[in-house]
């Protein structure tokens, strides 16, 4: 056995048990596991607790990235189209509801002269966000789907940096670099000692704070995107989006509208970064241009590779590594170096060594057709084996 194959064997291993289980044993799987994953932040264990930031916090930054990981796979992992401005999504989708519900906007339309009542803009407008950003998906797809790997990479980059610019120089919209503040959330939850509800930045005490709310609300919102997604992958639409990741040519010989199936990737990505957009809106009720720079983009992608391209619960680990190292590493000092600031350090490191010794990811995706073929060859063979006998 090879050096690759003795480190990341665990990983295949824990891939292939899987693979073997029945679908009613992979719910019972799925259930016990989304619920002890819910119960972390109230019982957080000491080797995984971070001590100098909310574990809730940490947990609910986890929940955005998740989903914004699994709507990118669609793209990426699945498709196997390079989006490098996957962060415009994202931005769009939190302006979306910044822009609809911040008093700081002339969009702002809660209040008694707008269209939504404050207890439910902000669930209001998510479908909002995840429409609009579907259609920004569909319009950015129409002219440059039909470009192919550096090409369609450079067009992506350049659509994330252009939603940024427009965020920072559309002063009169977007107030420029100041941000928009006082973004809606959830008004759920409230009693005496909590008169905005559990959701707002003053349920800030105790295991159950905001963060941990914002991450309950996270995990229901990645088991439906992970049912969706799982569907599709079952589906005509998911056969035909692997056989555009292995060979587009050989995809379009055989039948399949390449060009159509590639957009519909696009939209139900772009829509899945809608919603974790306006999930951050809500959470940190301030949206700026700042937070949507090339640099998340690449953590973002950063994710998919290193959980595995195409898996999608692999690539909900990649983002718990992500989020989960920088906070854990926060105020961790070593020779007088904070090595929480040296995230991107140990990032790029961790992709080199992944591409040498496991270009894959950790947990890379069931090459079920390959299977097929195998199994097709063993049964074509078994014929000669007996008549040589």
């Amino acid at each position: 056995m090879s050096l690759s194959d003795r480190l990341m064997a665990p990983g295949d291993g824990l891939r292939q048990w899987w693979d073997r289980l029945s679908r009613v044993q992979k719910w019972g799987f799925g259930v016990i596991g989304f619920g002890l994953l819910a119960l972390l932040p109230l019982f957080p264990p000491p080797f995984l607790n971070t001590p100098n930031i909310s574990f809730g916090g940490t947990m609910a930054q986890f929940a955005m990235v998740a989903i914004i990981a699994i709507g990118l796979n669609v793209v990426v992992g699945q498709t196997g189209l390079l989006d490098l401005g996957y962060v415009g999504f994202y931005a769009v989708g939190a302006y979306t509801v910044a822009l609809l519900t911040s008093p700081n906007s002339p969009w702002n339309q809660t209040g008694p002269d707008g269209w939504f009542n404050e207890s439910w803009a902000w669930l209001a407008c998510v479908p909002l966000a995840m429409a609009i950003t579907a259609l920004s998906g569909l319009i950015l797809g129409s002219p440059t789907l039909r470009l192919r790997g550096d090409y369609l990479a450079i067009v992506t980059l350049g659509f994330g940096e252009i939603i940024r610019l427009l965020a920072d120089n559309l002063s009169d919209v977007t107030n420029g670099p100041r941000g928009l503040n006082e973004v809606a959330y959830p008004r759920v939850g409230q009693t005496d000692a909590l008169p905005d509800g559990v959701f707002s930045s003053g349920n800030s005490t105790g295991d159950a704070n905001y963060g941990t709310w914002w991450f309950w609300l996270g995990i229901v919102m990645i088991v439906i995107i992970l049912l969706l997604v799982g569907n599709l992958e079952r589906s005509r639409v998911g056969r035909a989006w692997v056989a555009i990741r292995e060979d587009e040519d050989a995809a379009e010989v055989m039948g399949v509208n390449a060009f159509k199936f590639k957009l519909w990737a696009f939209v139900i990505g772009a829509a899945i970064g809608g919603l974790s957009g306006a999930l951050y809106a809500g959470q940190v009720q301030y949206v700026a241009p700042p937070t949507f720079n090339i640099i998340n983009s690449m953590l973002f992608l950063c994710a998919v590779v290193l959980g595995g391209q195409g898996n999608k619960l692999g690539v909900v680990f990649g983002a718990f590594i992500i989020v989960y190292l920088p906070n854990r590493l926060l105020g961790v000092e070593f020779l007088g170096i904070n090595l929480g600031d040296l995230k991107y350090l140990f990032f790029g490191m961790a992709l080199v060594a992944l591409m040498i010794f496991r270009p894959q990811g950790l947990f890379p995706a069931r090459q079920q057709l390959l299977a097929y073929g195998k199994a097709a060859r063993e049964f074509l063979r078994s014929p000669e084996k007996e008549s040589a006998k």
